[in-house]
């Protein structure tokens, strides 16, 4: 596990014990109150701690084929007994009556066994890949609760815009109504806005079905309801440039990527596990210990005491199974090289989503600065649109093109914040570096 998916765990692990928890109730929730309140109520995640806490057992039980054994019986039975004694001269009859009774320790030590080594390699492997794989969805927990976030802002952004818009095109309506009585307006304006008017109403009834969906999909997260949520800062900026260039991301991937180290953890679990079924052509050599005493053990003994004391070595040697070691470890090889596969699919997945999540931050910026000229622009459209309406020179149609032209705009802004933010996550995620740290560096954007 590397270091810093090492910090990493004793991050959440913190985070997990309840220092900073969200427990309000239906009310405004921050960014970090939510990815602090995802951490103790979100299924999916709770279902990763206690997948990891069972996987750390592997290295336990891969231990245990290496440490001794001891083993205690105990025995007692009240025996009714008939017996013939034969003689010379005659045939005597018995009936004992008697308890028997034994007790026994026993102890056993691996000296050579090959399978038990390979069981033990195993099962760190298996551990080590249980926490790294935690790792990972604990960064997918990280990136799918402030998505969850983001897309109910947009959401929100959407109601508002929408709301906006259908706002405007009833005053729109009103002024064409009140010109066209005074014989200034025209039918074909009035007809117009009734258009765009009912447009916006439905595409306003979308926005609030979305709005609704996303705040659900948010509190199945966070495990409780939630009525509002920050919004972005009105002087938000994008950073113009990201650390280091591609190259320098790829190779923390390769280092750092929680699902590829898991991955290298599940190869080496592969390999030992065919080291474990190669073993069974081998010798297993014990060493071994026994004490033992019995009363009235046999029928033949039943008035005598014994004790038994015994140490020694024992020798096993395989010599044949028919055909199974040499076909499990056929199978175990396929399955090594399955692994080895499936680190190469993992790889190719990381290095695609990491070029992907480093172009859309550096585009991102170029095209927020992009759309927040275009918003400025469109804001003094309308208002020249609206002068060279009274002036005779645009007509209706002009003005109504123009506002829907702004609030397309303003749509596309917020959306590329977001998508901006996510990305800058994404990315950090693919490179196994995502934290806690980030949650708070992300919220400084919020207000």
């Amino acid at each position: 596990m590397s270091g810093l998916n090492k910090r990493l765990a004793v991050a959440l692990k913190v985070a997990f014990s309840g220092v900073l928890l969200y427990a309000g109730s239906a009310s405004a929730m921050t960014l970090v109150q939510a990815y602090e309140a995802a951490l103790v109520n979100d299924p999916t995640y709770q279902q990763a701690v206690q997948d990891a806490e069972a996987g750390k057992e592997y290295r336990i039980l891969g231990r245990a084929a290496l440490l001794p054994t001891v083993q205690a019986n105990y025995s007692a039975s009240k025996v009714n007994a008939e017996q013939v004694i034969h003689t010379s001269r005659e045939d005597v009859p018995s009936s004992p009556k008697y308890i028997s009774r034994s007790a026994s320790v026993s102890f056993r030590q691996t000296l050579f066994n090959l399978d038990a080594l390979a069981r033990y390699k195993q099962g760190n492997a298996q551990a080590a890949y249980a926490l790294e794989n935690f790792a990972g969805r604990t960064q997918e927990m990280v990136v799918r609760v402030l998505s969850a976030y983001m897309d109910a802002l947009f959401a929100n952004e959407q109601v508002r815009i929408a709301t906006a818009q259908r706002d405007t095109y009833l005053e729109q309506k009103a002024v064409n109504d009140l010109l066209f009585k005074k014989g200034e307006g025209t039918k074909t304006d009035m007809l117009e806005t009734q258009a765009r008017l009912e447009v916006a109403e439905a595409q306003l009834l979308e926005a609030k079905d979305s709005q609704q969906a996303q705040m659900a999909t948010l509190a199945g997260i966070v495990g409780q309801e939630v009525t509002s949520l920050d919004e972005l800062r009105p002087d938000f900026r994008a950073q113009t440039v990201v650390e280091g260039d591609f190259e320098y991301w790829r190779k923390k991937a390769l280092e750092q990527n929680p699902d590829l180290q898991a991955q290298v953890y599940a190869i080496e679990a592969a390999r030992q596990e065919v080291n474990r079924n190669r073993a069974g052509h081998a010798p297993r050599l014990d060493f071994i210990a026994s004490y033992s005493k019995a009363d009235a053990e046999t029928l033949n003994t039943y008035n005598q005491d014994t004790t038994n004391r015994s140490v020694g070595i024992q020798l096993t040697v395989p010599i044949y199974a028919g055909g199974a070691v040499s076909a499990s470890t056929r199978q175990a090889s396929a399955g090594l090289e399955r692994a080895k596969a499936e680190l190469q699919l993992r790889t190719d997945k990381v290095m695609v989503d990491l070029r992907k999540q480093y172009a859309s931050v550096l585009s991102s910026t170029a095209k927020i600065q992009a759309l927040d000229k275009a918003v400025s622009s469109g804001e003094l459209l309308i208002t020249a649109t609206e002068q060279s309406i009274k002036g005779g020179v645009r007509i209706n149609l002009d003005l109504l093109n123009a506002r829907q032209q702004l609030y397309t705009t303003q749509r596309d802004l917020a959306q590329a914040r977001y998508t901006y933010l996510l990305s800058v996550l994404r990315l950090r995620a693919a490179a196994g570096e995502l934290g806690p740290d980030d949650v708070r560096h992300v919220a400084a954007y919020f207000r």
